[in-house]
């Protein structure tokens, strides 16, 4: 990576986030059925894929918990053949083991005929096994819907047998997706670029676990539909495992959707509106902060700083669902931190009036503005203020920040933009490993935020791979992504990833702009979002 000062980094990341807002197949016997699929969910996480209610009932007492709190998976392993803690060993759930035809005895002498499929119901819902005897206290009884039931026992008959679709003994299959035409073909050829680099140089050193990573690519489209179709085919025909650093901007909602059903890893897409609201999507993880997040951490120093906190504020932006839920978050963080609540001027994109705009907000007596939008359209505001001599602090994403360095000069030291990372958090073992990436795989020396973020993605999904071990699934997949704890890419704020968190990097960097100098000045340390 070519060195160079830190504005032409954060120049990078500016270009990168503007431009966003502008093998061998398994078999049939491999996949599970829709019925084995829901029954898998229920299995692995305690909870209904239709949202119907399901209870565990512990002990004598019967104490009642939800369901996702004793997955069967908990104890019993991914595996089902049990997972011994606490001096209790869980039974193998495996169907040969339970439908032995001579029966089973366990360690503590109770004996049973094979297990049926009425007879693993019973043992579900009623806590007792096919000889009519009461399992050991620790063993949850479960209150669901026959639906769900016959779902759970229909998985459980598969319990250990199924590989995940892009697994063999020397391959693990990866997608990736993105743009080869338009505005954004030449970014989307660049991470391409560093991407297939990546895979290729991981498996010139053996792999993971002497399995080597395949590649396999596919488009993004015109429409939000067209794009999750070509995601839909790559899954299918591709018999992807995973997908990593994939294209989502403009099709979140779809591609988040997408993964969901499918049950199929996404880590690092590519957009600056990361999905994470309620119910959380298990499938995707992202890098970085939302515009969302850079959003709340701008509230956050302005309460840091007394000559700001003060402020009357109010934000500027096109009228969008997902503008929309920005300015939600910037009315609860301002909630939270004490601020009294700004006021809003929308528009509808593309027929923005600065000169409205200014004389509305400055009638209400504002002097503070997060602006959004186009980067054009931000300074069109800033140029009609300058006009009429007004100067409000302006308060921006890294999305709309891009030649902000145009502005008036009335607005030098006025102009503070949050990004989701920053040169800082690149270490130099982490340049000397990008970099010698790069030469050796004579990649493109454009596009390098993008560049980062694809590569980024990579070596956390390969990182997750190695902790899930040799016998790898998407299951194991997900819960050692949620083990990750301040991961250091070498180019990112670290990572952490939870089973309630899916933004590895929550929080922002704020810098201001030096109109004079024409350059970016970081104005204060990483502003943690929890």
């Amino acid at each position: 990576m070519p060195a160079g000062p830190k504005l032409m980094v954060l120049l990078a990341w500016a270009t990168f986030c503007l431009a966003l807002c502008c093998g061998e197949h398994a078999s049939a016997q491999d996949l599970l059925t829709p019925s084995e699929s829901r029954g898998k969910q229920i299995y692995t996480q305690g909870k209904s894929p239709s949202g119907k209610e399901i209870l565990a009932y512990i002990g004598e007492s019967s104490l009642e918990i939800p369901g996702s709190a004793m997955a069967c998976a908990n104890c019993h392993g991914l595996d089902g053949q049990g997972k011994p803690e606490g001096g209790v060993v869980p039974s193998n759930l495996t169907w040969e083991v339970l439908t032995k035809p001579y029966g089973l005895t366990h360690a503590d002498g109770r004996r049973h005929p094979p297990y049926t499929e009425r007879g693993l119901e019973l043992a579900i819902t009623r806590g007792t096994d096919p000889a009519g005897n009461k399992l050991l206290n620790v063993m949850p009884r479960y209150a669901m819907s026959s639906e769900d039931l016959t779902d759970l026992v229909a998985y459980l008959k598969r319990l250990g047998k199924e590989r995940d679709p892009g697994i063999s003994e020397d391959k693990i299959v990866i997608g990736m997706v993105a743009p080869s035409k338009g505005p954004l073909a030449e970014m989307g050829q660049a991470t391409k670029a560093v991407t297939t680099a990546f895979f290729e140089e991981l498996n010139s050193q053996g792999g993971v676990y002497s399995r080597r990573l395949e590649l396999k690519f596919a488009e993004t489209a015109d429409t939000p539909a067209a794009t999750r179709a070509n995601f839909e085919s790559l899954l299918r025909d591709g018999q992807v495992f995973a997908v990593a650093g994939a294209f989502i901007t403009g099709s979140e909602k779809e591609i988040a959707a997408l993964m969901s059903e499918r049950g199929v890893p996404l880590v690092g897409p590519i957009t600056l509106y990361p999905r994470t609201g309620f119910p959380l999507n298990r499938q995707v993880f992202y890098l970085l902060s939302g515009v969302d997040v850079q959003a709340r951490a701008l509230i956050d120093f302005i309460i840091g700083k007394p000559e700001l906190k003060n402020a009357r504020l109010a934000v500027v932006a096109p009228q969008s669902e997902i503008n929309a839920g920005v300015i939600d978050a910037i009315k609860d963080q301002s909630k939270k931190d004490g601020l009294s609540a700004p006021t809003s001027y929308d528009y509808v994109s593309g027929r923005f009036d600065p000169a409205a705009a200014v004389n509305q907000l400055r009638q209400a007596s504002r002097d503070a503005v997060f602006l959004f939008g186009s980067g054009e359209e931000g300074r069109s505001f800033m140029t009609e203020a300058s006009k009429q001599g007004w100067f409000p602090t302006i308060y921006m994403t890294n999305a709309g920040g891009a030649g902000i360095l145009d502005a008036p000069s009335g607005f030098d030291g006025k102009v503070f933009i949050s990004f989701p990372t920053a040169p800082a958090d690149q270490s130099a073992e982490g340049i000397k490993e990008f970099r010698a990436l790069a030469e050796k795989y004579n990649l493109p020396s454009h596009h390098l935020a993008a560049q980062i973020s694809a590569y980024s993605a990579a070596k956390i999904l390969v990182e997750a791979l190695k902790r899930s071990g040799k016998d790898v699934s998407r299951e194991k997949l997900i819960n050692s992504l949620e083990g990750l704890y301040e991961y250091p890419t070498g180019l990112t704020p670290a990572i952490t990833y939870g089973p309630n968190r899916r933004v590895g990097a929550m929080g922002a960097y704020v810098v201001t702009v030096d109109l004079k100098a024409k350059r970016f000045v970081q104005v204060g340390g990483w502003i943690n979002i929890n």
